[in-house]
């Protein structure tokens, strides 16, 4: 019987580090990744010998051991992982329920066949079919939402697999184990479908959500340039009409001049000139770049500095066609450049009251860097580096989309706030069939 249960754990333990290396997004090279599974499959293994084989008869040892065990397999999921927070306690918590339904099924085909050897092989086959089928059916939602999910949600969601396997545990083993309530077998099959179609909700909610806030953010991108490109409509029509005044009045002015010519008046004439210069300049409009779409966002923001007596140093270079969406690079600057007028419009001091904006795009890489003054306390966010809304909570939705950008073209983000100075560098160098996969309506 003690030979029978040894295998058994061994085989669960095996599985559930199988699980954990496959269903996390890793932190450590591959190979120190084994390395840590396989260092906590021999712990888990080597304190079963505690409580199944040394002290058997020793209730309070095996309760110890098994926390210590499920302390080791969450600490383990968590240490593998690349995010290290809630999402990884999920996954970790998800794999010790997943591996408990191979083991059951282990103890029901003992219990009414009585053969260690098929008993262990039929476990074994639950074991590897559960695998198989989470691999290629769970797995890309999964990693998916594992990287790209907010992760303040997932607390909550801990709570289930923490349900599902505490209701194992009373099932099973305490205060009756199935082999002393046999009956409990029907239920308790009952209970792991019940898991399994459990998380197939869940998956569907997450997924569910993940393709909303893809919405979401498309919608905002969508809002965002059409803004801008009513923004550079505006300014075209207004500079045309005071052109159209100024041909209008040109006649005058023509007349004027002669009069001024017959008197030798030469520094009237001057005036004059230096005037149609001026409204000429006034009513320009400014190329910022080769792109229409990010032309059109620049333009509308260095029009609502100057209403706020504001002063963008703009020096971009981008191109007609670009490697990503045009819509979400726009969207991008227009979420930095609102962020850098916001913080500075409200400076009494004219002087402070300038954003420096250097962007280049080419056909291999991205940078954007901006600059502002910014007196203010900036508190940076533990996990990912960017800086908390001080507007509260609900805000900060313009940083959250730089940096889903970012994620998206591979690109890294950097914050800095030194000497008054709040800096930002969006930097990216681009795939070589990033062009070709790039989504988005901005790219032809």
């Amino acid at each position: 019987m003690n030979l029978f249960r040894n295998i058994s754990y061994t085989i669960s333990h095996l599985f559930l580090m199988l699980f954990i290396y496959l269903f996390a997004t890793h932190h450590y090279s591959r190979r120190t990744t084994v390395g840590i599974c396989f260092s906590s499959f021999l712990i888990l293994t080597f304190t079963d010998i505690l409580k199944l084989n040394l002290y058997p008869e020793s209730g309070i040892c095996y309760v110890v051991v098994t926390i210590g065990q499920i302390l080791v397999t969450q600490f383990t999921a968590i240490v593998i992982s690349a995010t290290r927070d809630s999402k990884a306690l999920f996954m970790g918590l998800t794999a010790s329920n997943y591996v408990i339904a191979g083991s059951i099924a282990s103890i029901i085909f003992h219990i009414y066949t009585g053969n260690a050897f098929w008993s262990l092989a039929g476990g074994f086959l639950i074991h590897l079919v559960i695998l198989l089928v989470l691999y290629f059916r769970i797995r890309d939602i999964w990693l998916k939402c594992y990287e790209k999910e907010d992760t303040q949600n997932w607390w909550g969601l801990c709570l289930i697999p923490v349900f599902f396997y505490c209701g194992f545990c009373f099932l099973v083993i305490f205060p009756w184990s199935l082999y002393d309530r046999p009956e409990n077998s029907l239920g308790t099959s009952m209970f792991i479908i019940t898991m399994f179609a459990s998380y197939v909700a869940v998956f569907r909610y997450v997924e569910s959500e993940s393709d909303r806030a893809a919405v979401y953010w498309k919608n905002a991108l969508f809002e965002t340039c059409i803004r801008g490109m009513k923004n550079q409509y505006d300014l075209v029509e207004q500079s045309e009409k005071n052109l159209k005044i100024l041909r209008h009045d040109m006649r005058h002015y023509s007349g004027m001049i002669d009069s001024l010519l017959a008197e030798g008046e030469y520094a009237g004439i001057k005036k004059i000139t230096e005037y149609i210069s001026r409204v000429t300049d006034e009513n320009r409009v400014v190329k910022y770049c080769e792109n229409i779409v990010v032309q059109a966002i620049l333009s509308g923001f260095v029009e609502k500095a100057r209403t706020c007596d504001t002063q963008i140093c703009l020096d971009a270079v981008i191109p007609e066609e670009i490697p990503v969406s045009d819509y979400e690079l726009a969207a991008v600057i227009a979420n930095l450049l609102e962020n850098a007028v916001d913080c500075v419009r409200v400076f009494p001091e004219k002087e402070k009251r300038s954003v420096s904006a250097k962007i280049r795009c080419t056909d291999d890489r991205l940078l954007i860097e901006m600059k502002n003054a910014c007196e203010d306390k900036v508190t940076f966010d533990a996990a990912t580096g960017l800086p908390g809304s001080r507007k509260g909570s609900g805000h900060g939705l313009g940083m959250q989309s730089v940096s889903a950008f970012a994620d998206k073209i591979g690109g890294n983000i950097g914050c800095f706030h030194e000497n008054g100075v709040f800096s930002i560098i969006v930097f990216a160098k681009f795939q070589a069939d990033l062009r070709k996969n790039r989504e988005g309506c901005g790219g032809n």
